[in-house]
């Protein structure tokens, strides 16, 4: 097959704790796509890391085209030729597409020199996008184009990617394929890092599988299926999660007319937001991103304030009560961006379950903190939830973004919520977790709870969902029974039709 154009041999890295890559090898060729499949906390991100120069490895090495290959920072790697795509965008929304280019290149030409180039290489690679247009009015599609085009304007011999569909609709995600099969094509190899299998399958080569930090597998997927790529990575067989749908007719939480500007420059208003949430319903919401979905979290949670009555939990006013009242309640949520809004990043997972539990779970009499029960609670998150970490004293940001979910998700679940309001909760976790995680919300729901789960992954809605919904726009279609709903439908609905001049539930 020729030289290839980067080996790994042996890597190593281990931080207090826990090591993260344990003596990794394997070869990615010139042109191949190659994933990268694994568990949350394989080593999956640490290994990455490594490859763009972020970590130095404690032991091994790597060779680029033949030659010794040591990064020491991103820059050294994009100027050996290996450029990444993250899965949480560094765009600044109050600037253009050239001018985010810009901030990437390091020695930027003019401003119409680029342009111009941004139109060359998007019409090459079917990335239709326009330099001059603000960022913060772009899909999340379009948003990750300029990320991509960035990386494309510096002629890369690898491309790395990480979650890169997580945000996309799925003519979005056709369109990338395209794009990354077109540079396959030319010679640029991708190293794909997913948690949707059937993606693998479709797109990749080959793939190596880490569980626990170290290469347990190698395949070409199209050959296995994606229960067999998944028990690959967990190392035993996955069971789907089971639903017991016990939907009442007692309503816990009813919206009426809810309208609301956006707390951000660039945010979506919500129109007359109707619903109405049944005990032990789960009602599935879905749309293409950036159409209303933190706003509707953060009205529901109480972070955004309404008329009293616009928001009803259990037949009390709520709407002009904030988080911690509602928390009280019973009235609970976990919202999409886990690090920074779910979990304060240099806080300990301790202090984090503090932060939400202490009324609920009585973790403070009298101005006095109560640190044993604190730390028990985030000990019972942390083993309920399987959160891979080696403790509670670990401070929120170094976990990976797999677990930190889990423990988000988990420490709201098992506070017994009345109604819980979550957004993406299975965002970037890997099948077995994300399993773990459904099967948490419908035994919660078995158990009379009403949830609110508001997802772009429509499989997850499918499978978990008594009605679905979808949001365009800031206005809600009108929901209906998820079992019998066709993709066609749904896209609809996706799109607006289908009730949308009424926007009731």
């Amino acid at each position: 097959m020729g030289t290839p154009l980067l080996t790994l041999s042996g890597l190593t890295k281990a931080y207090p704790g826990v090591v993260a890559n344990d003596d990794v090898s394997f070869d990615i060729q010139p042109g191949e796509v190659h994933a990268l499949l694994g568990e949350n906390g394989a080593g999956k991100s640490t290994l990455v890391k490594m490859i763009y120069g972020l970590v130095s490895p404690d032991s091994g090495r790597m060779a680029l085209n033949g030659a010794p290959y040591t990064p020491a920072s991103p820059n050294a790697a994009r100027a050996a030729g290996v450029a990444m795509v993250f899965q949480h965008f560094s765009l600044f929304d109050a600037l253009t597409v050239a001018e985010n280019v810009a901030l990437g290149m390091d020695n930027p030409p003019s401003t119409g020199e680029l342009a111009s180039k941004i139109r060359s290489v998007s019409d090459a690679y079917g990335l239709p996008l326009d330099p001059h247009r603000t960022v913060g009015d772009l899909s999340a599609g379009e948003r990750q184009r300029v990320e991509i085009i960035r990386c494309l304007l510096q002629d890369p011999k690898l491309l790395i990617m990480d979650e890169p569909t997580s945000v996309l609709t799925p003519q979005e995600v056709e369109i990338l394929f395209r794009t990354l099969r077109k540079l396959s094509a030319e010679g640029t190899a991708i190293l794909y890092i997913s948690h949707k299998l059937e993606e693998i399958r479709a797109l990749c080569d080959n793939a190596t599988i880490l569980r626990l930090g170290k290469k347990v597998a190698t395949c070409i997927p199209a050959q296995k299926t994606a229960a067999e790529l998944a028990e690959m990575m967990v190392g035993s067989s996955l069971t789907p999660p089971k639903r017991v749908s016990q939907v009442s007719e007692e309503v816990a939480l009813h919206v009426s007319g809810l309208n609301l500007a956006p707390a951000q420059a660039f945010g979506t208003s919500l129109r007359d937001i109707t619903l109405t949430l049944h005990k032990g319903e789960v009602l599935g919401i879905g749309g293409v991103a950036g159409n209303g979905q933190d706003e509707l979290l953060a009205a529901l949670s109480g972070e955004r304030l309404c008329a009293p009555s616009q928001i009803m939990l259990d037949g009390r006013p709520v709407g002009n009560l904030g988080p911690a009242q509602r928390r009280k309640m019973g009235l609970l949520a976990a919202p999409e961006e886990r690090l920074g809004h779910a979990a304060v990043p240099d806080m300990s997972l301790t202090e984090n379950a503090l932060m939400t539990g202490v009324t609920r779970q009585g973790l403070a009499k009298g101005g006095w903190i109560n640190w044993a029960a604190t730390k028990g609670f985030a000990e019972r998150v942390i083993h309920q939830f399987d959160v891979r970490t080696p403790g509670p004293h670990v401070a929120a940001r170094a976990l990976s973004g797999g677990n930190l979910q889990k423990f988000v998700i988990g420490r709201e679940v098992l506070q017994a919520p009345h109604v819980l309001v979550v957004n993406q909760p299975t965002w970037g976790v890997d099948a077995s977790a994300a399993a773990a995680i459904r099967q948490a919300l419908l035994d919660l729901a078995a158990k009379g709870a009403a949830i609110i789960c508001i997802s772009q992954d429509l499989d997850e809605l499918m499978e978990i969902s008594d009605r679905f919904a979808a949001l365009n726009e800031g206005r809600l279609t009108h929901a209906r029974p998820a079992a019998g709903l066709t993709i066609e439908e749904i896209g609809l609905m996706m799109g607006g039709a289908h009730g949308m001049e009424a926007a009731h539930v």
